[in-house]
């Protein structure tokens, strides 16, 4: 699967999840609709991945690795 068939799917359950939910909710809620969705299509996902930055000589690890 190409980048842009990804990018496709994903804008399009984003869609049918907001007009679901709606608008108003935290992130996380609709985050893990959106896992839900790419699951069930048989999309591997992982979420919040550790992502080191480096900002003004400080080290941060952002993120935590949830299957």
């Amino acid at each position: 699967m190409t980048e842009n068939e990804i990018a496709k799917i994903v804008v399009d359950l984003c869609v049918k999840i907001h007009k679901i939910l709606g608008p108003g909710l935290l992130e996380s809620v609709y985050e893990a609709a959106l896992v839900y969705e790419l699951k069930k299509l048989g999309i591997p996902v992982e979420q919040q991945i550790s992502v080191p930055v480096e900002y003004d000589h400080l080290h941060l690890d952002m993120g935590s690795k949830r299957m």
